[in-house]
């Protein structure tokens, strides 16, 4: 009885379980279902109402092209891919049986969804499973490590294809490989390589398969903001209020209206009031222009792009790439409509969240079965942590057993991609855009791009931006350069102003880093920004205006910071070279000076201020520290000889001075006159510098250009070079736009590949030298001979015979030479054996076992000497009687030969 009551409790035991199993099936149904009939509860329709949707998506004419097909057969023969590409192995034809049989369950359980997109065709016409299509590489190139980066070269390389049938995902995804031979393919294939890339660097990254915007679709960026044009915001530090001093002195009352100035606020509202309402109208208006056409095709649209997840390669939060143009996007974007799918290089995910809001609801923990439906068992995601319940109805450690048994039956392996290694040549990566060269267009903006060396001025990218929607107004052109040898990084140019700005890289003759002008003629408005602690006279900056120079220094052994100079207006001459012999008379010199610690500040000068034409010079210097005043000098610049020529001696009045400290040193008339005369010889060498740098600098624009190009920074002293001589030389930099090449560019670098050529050419000679050199069996023997003598019969025969007597020589010397080696080792063995033999018992484990490490070693060179003897006695016939018919068929010796026969 206690046995049948057993088996009746096993019998009911099991019996719950199946019962348990089935419910929980059925509420895991019931799940799917209710999340693919929200959106039909909600939105239940009339009958009159169904009728007129009806006849609306009848009237709907969606133009379906033919089939297109990116393969060119001029660049790809698909009969000569590889084995992996024509057919499926047992693995992959078992994954597609059980892509088939979800595919069955999924369309049972959600009828009202598409159909999953899980084996399309290849370029071969084979069904391949989407994630074995996807090929994890990592580029050998830095630039293509980060993502942003990897998706700009997708995006840049290849040429979108519009899907054929827009509601439907393709029939055919092809390799990685084939897209990047064709650069062509539709938002599936870039997402495909993209994917492919990122997975490669290490990022968690995932194909999604889903529905998009029309402008996303199409690639269509006329309503985007050029990412080029974004300013990046500038942080405004706060100024710290000053603490009031307790002894301040106290502002003075404001005596103004109070009526008045609330009155004009009143005004100045009104006015910002009307100008921001009219702000407000022109804004609607453009918005309402620039507003899309309402797409009747709006959520349908299927359009593929790129997951990637938070976590790995410390990515702090989850977004999409738009493969086609590489912008990246929140999750919560209005542009991605919903995702039916997606998958990556190991397991397939469906969706099971209701995407009525879009894509911001959704959450991506693919990890949780209720949210997305993964295919296979074996994916790296976690799983949502069970209950307290289920935990109680796992205790038993036979059902724990069971159920990992079911799951290792069930679960299955991802097979290999089928896709070769995919690589991108040095050219390739170089040149990107297909053709050279690609056109964007953005919302009022064009951008321009252009492969490296294929503008002969080294153009590489123009952005264009306009005015207006229609982009028929210019407003600003930025052009990039790479490559130049004037070092131009970039050129600004505001059509409105005028006004051209040129930023350079380190490296430029001059050390010029921004030249902003409206133009190239001299002695108009310019601005010139140079690269600190590179020049010798330590100019940093530069400012020029018609009647104005300002210069800014650092770093100087004269601790000179700044000088300007003012101009007066040119006086006409009536000469041949009036502008060589006419330069700009200087009116006015200011100079500024850093503090020089190694002089009292009542002795270093400040501020030096030349009044040309006043004949005066003033000087202030440096304040004491804890004063508020600095000591002041003037000095009155008169000739040095009357009218009569009598001398003039130095006077009191001749010098003002102001000296904060009177009492503690009085300057003297000498020390007075000594000052003067130095600053009469300083300003002479100022003026003279200027006025040499002008004819230095006109007299050079007569030289020969070409003779210039390498000689001019060697000829010119730095601190001489000015506005009028870098004004010369960007004219000619702008007229020559000569590239630079690297050395290691082997294509481009003609001087460089000719002497790698004649080198490779030498090498090879010297090679075939040496090949006939050790061919010739001859020579040691032709050595004997004296040189220039015609051979005789009898002595080409004496040459056939002792070559041979002296192989057969070598012959018999190597066998011995075996022979002798194969009897050393056989004799050190047995002495070794028989040292072994006497000492046997009183050997240690250690040494025995180095006794047989050296038996071993032993035997294994006796058998390889004995192969070699063996063999050498097999082959030295052979070989005997090869040279033997070399000899009578040698072209020395065999019409001697055949007359001595």
């Amino acid at each position: 009885m206690e046995v049948l009551r057993e088996k009746v409790e096993e019998e009911e035991a099991a019996e719950r379980e199946e019962a348990a199993e089935r419910a929980e099936w059925a509420e895991k149904m019931e799940r799917m279902m209710k999340t693919a009939e929200v959106s039909k509860e909600e939105s239940i329709l009339t009958q009159d109402e169904l009728q007129d949707l009806e006849k609306k998506l009848t009237a709907i004419e969606i133009p379906t092209p033919a089939e297109y097909s990116i393969i060119n057969k001029a660049l790809i023969d698909v009969t000569k891919l590889p084995a992996s590409y024509t057919s499926n192995s047992p693995k992959e034809e078992h994954l597609l049986q059980v892509a088939d049989n979800f595919s069955r369950q999924y369309s049972h359980l959600c009828p009202d969804r598409v159909p999953l997109f899980l084996h399309p065709l290849n370029e071969c016409n084979v069904p391949k499973f989407v994630s074995t299509t996807l090929r994890p590489t990592l580029m050998p190139y830095p630039e293509l490590y980060n993502w942003d980066t990897c998706a700009q070269f997708v995006s840049d390389f290849l040429t979108m294809v519009p899907l054929v049938d827009p509601l439907k995902p393709p029939t055919h995804l092809y390799s990685s490989t084939t897209v990047l031979k064709c650069q062509k393919g539709n938002c599936f294939d870039f997402s495909t390589l993209l994917c492919s890339m990122l997975i490669g660097s290490g990022y968690d990254a995932y194909c999604v398969n889903g529905y998009g915007s029309l402008d996303l679709c199409l690639m269509d960026l006329t309503r985007e903001v050029c990412p080029l044009t974004i300013k990046a915001k500038e942080t405004v530090q706060k100024k710290e209020k000053a603490m009031p001093k307790k002894y301040a002195v106290k502002p003075p009352r404001d005596l103004t209206s109070k009526f008045e100035q609330e009155q004009e606020f009143k005004r100045l509202l009104e006015i910002k009031n009307r100008e921001e309402k009219q702000r407000r109208e022109e804004e609607e208006r453009l918005l309402e222009e620039e507003k899309a056409k309402p797409d009747p095709l709006h959520g349908l649209r299927v359009h593929a792009w790129v997951l990637v997840l938070a976590g790995k390669r410390e990515v702090p939060e989850s977004f999409f790439i738009d493969p086609l143009t590489a912008r990246s996007y929140s999750t919560k974007d209005d542009h991605f409509l919903g995702i039916e799918s997606l998958w990556n290089h190991k397991n397939y995910w469906i969706n099971m969240q209701d995407c009525w809001n879009c894509c911001k609801d959704l959450v991506f923990d693919l990890g949780d079965p209720v949210r997305w439906e993964y295919m296979l068992l074996g994916t790296d995601k976690p799983h949502l942590s069970l209950t307290e319940e289920d935990d109680e109805g796992l205790d038993d450690d036979d059902d724990v057993d069971d159920l990992a048994k079911e799951e290792e039956e069930k679960s299955f392996d991802m097979p290999p991609s089928w896709v070769t290694q995919i690589e991108i040549t040095p050219e390739e990566f170089e040149t990107r855009c297909p053709n050279g060269k690609k056109v964007i267009q953005y919302k009022k903006a064009q951008l321009e791009k252009w492969s490296p060396y294929l503008n002969s001025n080294g153009l590489v990218c123009r952005l264009t931006i306009y005015e207006d929607i229609q982009c028929t107004k210019v407003l600003e052109v930025k052009e990039w350069y790479q490559n130049r040898e004037d070092m131009l990084e970039l050129k600004h140019i505001n059509k409105i102003t005028g006004l051209n700005v040129d930023y350079f890289k380190p490296g430029h003759p001059q050390a010029l880093r921004v030249h902003s002008y409206k133009t190239m003629l001299p002695e108009m408005d310019r601005v010139m920004e140079f690269y600190e602690m590179i020049r010798v006279d330590g100019l940093i900056k530069r400012e020029e205006t018609p009647m104005t120079m300002t210069e800014c220094y650092q770093g100087r052994s004269d601790f000179l910071s700044y000088r300007h100079i003012n101009f007066g207006p040119r006086v006409k001459k009536l000469t041949q070279n009036s502008a060589e012999s006419n330069p700009r008379p200087m009116v006015k010199i200011t100079e500024r000076f850093f503090r020089n610690p190694a002089k009292p500040a009542d002795e270093d000068v400040a501020e030096r201020v030349f009044l040309i034409l006043e004949e005066r010079i003033q000087l202030r210097y440096h304040c004491r520290d804890d004063y508020i005043t600095a000591s002041k000098r003037e000095f009155l610049r008169r000739t040095e000889v009357d009218s009569k020529g009598n001398k003039i001696i130095m006077t009191p009045d001749m010098c003002i001075s102001f000296e904060v400290e009177p009492m503690e040193h009085t300057k003297k008339l000498l020390y007075q006159y000594e000052t003067l005369i130095q600053l009469k010889n300083e300003e002479k060498l100022s003026r003279h510098q200027a006025w040499e740098s002008e004819l230095e600098v006109r007299s050079s624009q007569r030289a020969d250009v070409a003779g210039r190009e390498g000689l001019r920074c060697a000829r010119l002293p730095l601190c001489a070079i000015k506005v009028l001589e870098i004004l010369k030389l960007r004219e000619e930099e702008e007229e020559a736009h000569t590239l630079s090449i690297s050395i290691y560019d082997t294509k481009r670098n003609e001087k460089s590949k000719e002497y790698r050529e004649a080198m490779e050419r030498v090498l090879h000679e010297e090679h075939l030298r040496q090949v006939e050199a050790q061919l010739d069996y001859l020579a040691p023997f032709l050595a004997q001979l004296p040189p220039g003598e015609k051979l005789t019969r009898w002595q080409a025969v004496r040459l056939k015979d002792e070559c041979l007597s002296d192989f057969k020589q070598r012959l018999i010397d190597k066998a011995n030479l075996i022979q002798a080696r194969f009897e050393k080792e056989t004799q050190e063995l047995q002495k070794k054996q028989q040292w072994y033999q006497e000492n046997q018992v009183t050997l240690t484990a250690e040494d025995e076992d180095l006794y047989l490490s050296y038996c071993s070693q032993a035997m294994f060179r006796i058998r390889i000497l004995e192969q070699r003897l063996n063999r050498h006695k097999e082959l030295a016939p052979l070989k005997y009687l090869a040279l033997e018919e070399k000899l009578y068929k040698d072209p020395r010796l065999v019409d001697f030969v055949k007359v001595f026969l």
